[in-house]
């Protein structure tokens, strides 16, 4: 058995880790962590039950902190909005969708002092990032959720809403699980002399010296990334963005390969990467989207870095921006998803929403607004549309996205899965242990995934019970049609193959989640289609993470949207105005 510096701590730590336990004395979900020894810079990441920290006061510092400085381009972070002048006139602002990319418009136009409903179609918020608590209290996630440390706007918006500290950060390295326990590391810790070393060199470190490659694979590696617009990212980094864009009509695998680049390096890890980053592999996903990626680690020595919540996203993400919603004044209405886009020409010949029909079928209602806004998916926006609006090429376009099917399986067992070094910790419930990282797979159908009670304790670290594996299946859609209970069987036995620390627990619960469209399918030639956020209507928004912006479908994506949107919004005050009272004065 093969382990290659995996995420464990030492022995002494795990003495002073249990002599803190039994010292704090607290409930599982009182909890939160990583814990670090006193004194001691550790090596391996490990994850134990410490009190929780009291929410943190948010002040401009701590917005700032996450700002333009660190962002690689201007494009992904918009600049601050000007105050608004005293006596300014103040919009009404009705969203549809209350994803990542509706809260975070919201949370903008609220800052400015403008009136924000969000109407809901489901109980929850959240959108793909939703988690809810099942009969029997176990909290169920719609994905796999991974904070990169180029989430600048996520950051900032988390900032705003105190709750930073919810993160945990995961050691430098990205993980890969083979067969039967062989785990290898692609690692950024670069330290000489106990100064931190950072990028580039810090990636060049990673590449060159990773097991997961074999030195012939780990040269051509090399020759396809040397030769890429990442190059030019590192002096010229929005002419590499420019660069980086007109390669979206040709797959990364062909790229790659075109540039030097080995079958064996995609297979053993380019594909476990696409397969976490768009739900494709290297065959499928434009090049572009995983350069755009590339370009931020090359050039930002935490880019690469993970982090993960410290409990579910419902508790740790979403009720927090919820709160800072309400409490400025906003509105959430959930169950209260649109049915209809109310419309008339106006004095312009262009459409003017009128008005938005919400609510469930019997009790339904039109709200009305100045300005409105469609914060959903793919398929969410789709079907939301008029169909006569599809004579603008804007709307037509959205009509040949599709998004890409997702499994996401949650397995729970009564030990420790990923603890490969001491036998006896493996039924040790007590306390977590193993690998405290997002993980990935070349050798299982599930691309990535995590032991959620190690990674997220808070909510997901049981007293009495073990791993919490969360598994993602890519490509998902063989196996839409499979039960529940075959799909958890088959990802079990593969859980299995991967760990033999695993082979003799039991399965004591799991949890499916199908996704038939989550994601917008970033296939190359697709990103031509992706709409701006204002529309040829003009009281008409879009925001999401498949809209227009430089980062790609992700959650930072449709934080960026959110931004994008309520810039364009708040650039259109005077107009949103006067078009209202144009209409109101046609009608009269």
């Amino acid at each position: 058995m093969n382990i290659a510096k995996a995420n464990y701590a030492s022995a002494s730590d795990r003495m002073l880790l249990k002599k803190r336990l039994v010292a704090s004395a607290v409930q599982p979900r009182q909890l939160n962590g990583p814990l670090r020894v006193p004194g001691h810079r550790a090596k391996y990441a490990f994850t134990t039950e410490v009190a929780a920290p009291e929410r943190s006061t948010v002040t401009s510092r701590n917005v700032n902190d996450v700002g333009l400085k660190d962002a690689p381009l201007r494009s992904l972070f918009p600049p601050e909005p000007t105050p608004p002048a005293p006596g300014a006139p103040k919009l009404k602002v009705a969203i549809v969708g209350g994803g990542l990319a509706g809260l975070s418009t919201a949370v903008e136009l609220l800052d400015q002092g403008h009136e924000v409903d969000i109407y809901e179609g489901r109980q929850w918020i959240g959108g793909k990032v939703a988690s809810y608590v099942d009969k029997n209290g176990n909290h169920i996630e719609m994905g796999l959720h991974v904070f990169f440390g180029c989430y600048f706007n996520l950051f900032r918006l988390m900032a705003k809403c105190g709750v930073l500290e919810n993160l945990l950060l995961k050691e430098h390295t990205h993980t890969f699980c083979n067969n039967d326990g062989d785990v290898r590391e692609l690692d950024f810790r670069f330290y000489l002399n106990d100064m931190k070393v950072g990028a580039p060199f810090h990636g060049l470190k990673a590449f060159f010296t990773t097991p997961q490659l074999t030195p012939a694979d780990k040269a051509a590696n090399a020759l396809a990334l040397g030769t890429s617009p990442v190059v030019r990212a590192l002096f010229d980094p929005e002419g590499a963005m420019v660069d980086i864009r007109n390669l979206d009509n040709i797959s990364f695998a062909d790229w790659f390969k075109s540039h030097g680049g080995s079958e064996q390096s995609i297979k053993r890890m380019w594909d476990p990467i696409a397969y976490a980053l768009g739900f494709l592999d290297c065959k499928d996903i434009s090049a572009r989207c995983m350069l755009t990626i590339f370009q931020f680690f090359a050039t930002k020595t935490d880019a690469s870095v993970l982090r993960m919540l410290n409990g579910s996203p419902a508790e740790r993400l979403l009720k927090p921006i919820a709160d800072y919603i309400t409490a400025k004044g906003g509105r959430i209405h959930t169950r209260m998803g649109c049915k209809d886009v109310m419309y008339e020409t106006g004095p312009d010949g262009k459409p003017r929403v009128t008005g938005l029909r919400v609510g469930p079928q019997g009790r339904d209602k039109v709200i009305q607004a100045d300005a409105y806004v469609a914060a959903l998916d793919v398929p969410g926006i789709q079907r939301l549309l008029p169909q006569q609006w599809r004579q603008y090429r804007q709307f037509e376009d959205i009509y040949k996205l599709v998004g890409v099917p997702v499994i996401t399986v949650q397995l729970r067992y009564n030990g420790w899965v990923t603890e490969m070094k001491d036998a006896q910790r493996v039924k040790d419930l007590r306390s977590p242990a193993g690998l405290d990282n997002l993980l990935y797979s070349a050798d299982t159908y599930f691309s990535c995934f995590a032991d959620l009670a190690l990674t997220s304790p808070v909510e997901y670290f049981k007293e009495g019970e073990g791993s919490l594996m969360q598994c993602v299946i890519t490509p998902a859609a063989p196996y839409l049609s499979w039960t529940n209970e075959a799909i958890a069987k088959e990802t079990d036995k593969q859980v299995r193959q991967l760990f033999p620390s695993a082979r003799n627990l039991d399965l004591t619960w799991h949890s499916i989640v199908k996704i038939s469209q989550s994601l917008y399918l970033e296939a190359p030639g697709m990103d031509l289609y992706r709409p701006d956020q204002r529309t040829p209507v003009p009281n008409f928004f879009l925001a999401g993470s498949y809209t227009k912006q430089d980062y790609i479908d992700s959650m930072e994506g449709a934080t960026l949207s959110g931004r994008q949107c309520a810039g364009e919004i708040l650039s259109s005050i005077k107009d949103l105005k006067a078009g209202a009272q144009a209409m109101k004065a046609a009608s009269a």
